[in-house]
């Protein structure tokens, strides 16, 4: 049985639009270890599934998907952003 994990999507530090902020992700998760590989020393296994990203609009569209396909999910909570008030004055206390 496949297992996956379904949150949703932020924008990272580089990016100033809306563009696909707020949109739901479904990734699966791993079934075996990442291990460095001899010669370059990097990260990698053979599990091909990991790489799969789907997006959805709504996360009732990402749950649908993953019950069609029998695909067991958790579901993360939406980060809640706080936005913190502050004067120019404040820098200088």
């Amino acid at each position: 049985m496949a297992a996956a994990r379904i949150y949703q999507q932020t924008r990272n530090a580089m990016q100033s639009g809306k563009a696909r902020e707020g949109q739901w992700v479904l990734e699966f998760e791993s079934h075996s270890p990442r291990v460095p590989d001899p010669l370059t020393g990097w990260a990698g296994g053979g599990d091909t599934q990991s790489q799969v990203t789907l997006t959805f609009a709504t996360l009732e569209e990402a749950k649908a998907y993953a019950e069609r396909q029998g695909i067991q999910v958790h579901v993360l909570p939406a980060v809640q952003r706080t936005l913190k008030l502050q004067s120019y004055a404040d820098n200088f206390r």
